[in-house]
């Protein structure tokens, strides 16, 4: 059997811990399946990014499996990843490089986002969620795909609660954004309100977040907002990547991207575009 080196991207953030976190999630992931061989790199805003990761897990030989540790499939996923792949493929011609596909809105997300939001509602001694507005937050992407998934949280969400409002915001790109959409929840008669983070680790938005959610609290005394947490350390993620590492390792034909065969991409790709052209 041919030697296999997985290799966890992860985003990347200008504030260190959010990386810190990343590497200390791959420990924990090293110490729960201590037979496999794991290395870490990031996108953007870290020492190792995507083309010195990808020659470093190739160094091994054999496999080498690319795992996104990205919540929505956007530019980074569906351009940017396998840019970089194409290039270590003809690097590394003697090494099979495999494409996981990233983590997606599944039940294994919905059933986090429902044990955050029961932390949250337990802050405040569980109220009525008939008059207790909920708000996913996303990062906002111009991928109207990747925006879509947080939507489909949203709606499952509601479905699995007996909350009368489940929103959608984002912080940044797109809208709506979560100051208008707390005013309207609020106009709504929400007399409590609760953010949860469509995040996987802390950041530089996560810090924007919490300093959000602390402003409209003194400008809406009346109601109590409480900031769920972000999805992190749970064990759904770590079957998650599990289950897409099997995917994409079992099955004869390969799986399916979200952008394989997309207009825009192809044009990109044809144009030397580059790989944050897909909107």
């Amino acid at each position: 059997m041919q030697a296999q080196t997985i290799l966890l991207v992860g985003h990347g953030s200008r504030e260190v811990s959010g990386n810190l976190e990343i590497q200390a999630f791959a420990e924990q992931w090293r110490a729960r399946e201590p037979q496999r061989r794991i290395e870490v790199c990031f996108i953007e805003f870290a020492d190792v990014l995507l083309d010195d990761g990808l020659d470093l897990a190739a160094r091994h030989g054999g496999q080498v499996v690319v795992v996104p540790l990205i919540l929505n499939a956007a530019g980074h996923v569906k351009m940017e990843i396998p840019e970089y792949i194409e290039h270590a493929r003809l690097r590394h011609p003697h090494v099979e490089f495999v494409y996981c596909r990233h983590l997606g809105s599944c039940e294994e997300i919905l059933t986090i986002l429902q044990r955050n939001l029961r932390k949250a509602m337990h802050t405040l001694d569980v109220p009525d969620p008939r008059n207790t507005g909920v708000i996913v937050l996303g990062r906002g992407s111009s991928d109207r795909v990747a925006n879509g998934e947080v939507a489909k949280m949203a709606r499952w969400l509601y479905e699995e609660t007996d909350h009368d409002l489940v929103d959608i915001a984002f912080t940044g790109i797109t809208h709506p954004r979560l100051e208008s959409v707390v005013q309207r929840q609020i106009k709504l008669e929400m007399r409590q309100i609760m953010v949860l983070p469509f995040y996987l680790f802390t950041g530089t938005l996560i810090e924007r977040i919490r300093r959000q959610v602390t402003r409209l609290q003194s400008q809406y005394p009346h109601v109590h907002f409480v900031l769920g947490p972000y999805l992190g350390f749970e064990d759904e993620i770590y079957r998650l990547l599990e289950q897409r590492i099997q995917e994409a390792t079992a099955n004869s034909q390969p799986v399916m991207m979200e952008c394989d065969g997309c207009k825009y991409r192809e044009f990109a790709a044809d144009h030397g575009l580059g790989p944050h052209h897909h909107a």
